[in-house]
């Protein structure tokens, strides 16, 4: 093993493997960007992928691709037109007042709770010193050459967006013909029910989540403006967009902001209101509107989608923890469908519960004599 010729083997083979981790590395440091829009791309197709099936059921792949992506576009542009500068406004005096309401939380719950938090200590942990604060105040309500800098630089990185959007969107049906050439005879019946599987379980979720958070933040945010709720826009966003994207505790987290905003501002009854509406809307959307929409999303454990979020936002960010749960979903339908089960032991089968009592017969009233009297005469009364 250590002749001459063995040796020269392992020393170009461990050449090659660093050239490879290198190679790697380099396309990952100056090309990530590029990696990075190409997956958003695709799956941006596979979100749209329910509109454009049933589009292309009565044209062309590629027109009802154009004429969904056409759709997005527009009410993006409408939304920015009609609210984006009242929406940069709120946010900014959201996080101009954060400081302000941190101070007025801290001290209740000293006053109240017996506590003894510091408010500054409490800014130092959310990270939100004044510079930091300033920061994104700056970003996000600056000057209008700030503004118009940013949109140039992001109509390029858009366009390619859309661009890459619509080639993966029009071309699916060539692209998974295309990879499932690249397997044996014996392996494309799996690598297209992968596919399939992932369109049906990313799609479906991503579509019933943007349209649930579409309804949940108009809703609320109507409902704020009415009860004069401050930063009602920003609050409606947010509650809409945290409720539906964050598994089992979303729901509570997006109402807990806007109800402490509430009962921080000179009227606390706003918070008691927007707390109300939360719960009566809850039921509202469990009980009717969640079921028609995601009818056919994706069934995951409520523990599996938490640990998912987590797991893919640690890894790749928001556009992790955004697919993460429809990845879980395809593994685990992939996992039921190409496994091996065999027969548990009668130790360890589910209890079988036991069968319910017959129901007891009628009681027979006697019909004469002096007890049929007396029964019949009670049963009157």
């Amino acid at each position: 093993m250590l002749d001459q010729r063995s040796v020269w083997r392992a020393g170009w083979l461990i050449v090659v493997i660093v050239a490879i981790a290198a190679l790697g590395r380099w396309i990952l440091a100056d090309g990530g960007s590029v990696i990075f829009t190409l997956i958003m791309s695709f799956l941006a197709s596979v979100t749209i992928e329910p509109a454009v099936s049933r589009l292309s059921q009565h044209m062309k792949r590629g027109l009802a691709t154009v004429l969904t992506l056409i759709a997005v576009i527009v009410a993006t542009v409408l939304f920015i037109a009609l609210f984006g500068r009242l929406l940069a406004d709120q946010i900014s005096q959201l996080v101009r007042a954060l400081p302000g309401l941190v101070d007025r939380a801290t001290a209740y719950s000293n006053q109240h709770w017996g506590t003894s938090l510091d408010p500054t200590q409490v800014l130092d942990y959310l990270d939100l010193s004044p510079g930091q604060i300033q920061s994104v105040v700056t970003n996000v309500a600056g000057g209008l050459l700030g503004v118009v800098l940013s949109v140039a630089g992001a109509f390029f990185s858009l366009f390619t967006l859309g661009l890459f959007t619509f080639y993966f969107s029009a071309d699916a049906p060539r692209l998974r013909r295309w990879l499932a050439r690249l397997f044996p005879a014996h392996r494309q019946e799996i690598v297209a029910t992968v596919w399939d599987l992932a369109v049906q379980k990313t799609g479906g979720y991503v579509s019933a989540r943007i349209v649930l958070a579409t309804i949940c933040g108009s809703l609320s945010g109507i409902f704020f403006l009415i009860i004069g709720l401050p930063y009602w826009l920003a609050l409606g966003i947010w509650t809409g967009v945290v409720a539906q994207f964050v598994p089992t505790i979303g729901t509570y987290i997006a109402i807990a902001f806007p109800v402490l905003i509430g009962l921080l501002s000179p009227r606390p009854i706003t918070g008691v209101l927007a707390l109300a509406f939360a719960l009566v809307y809850q039921q509202i959307e469990n009980l009717t509107i969640e079921p028609q929409i995601s009818a056919k999303a994706v069934d995951v454990h409520p523990a599996v989608s938490f640990a998912s979020v987590m797991f893919g936002a640690a890894l790749f960010g928001v556009a992790g923890a955004l697919v993460a749960v429809p990845m879980a979903a395809m593994m685990l339908a992939l996992f039921d469908i190409y496994t091996r089960k065999y027969e548990l032991l009668p130790q360890l089968a589910e209890p079988v519960p036991p069968p319910p009592k017959p129901p007891s017969p009628p009681r027979q009233e006697p019909s004469s004599g002096v007890k049929g009297w007396f029964a019949r005469t009670f049963r009157s009364a």
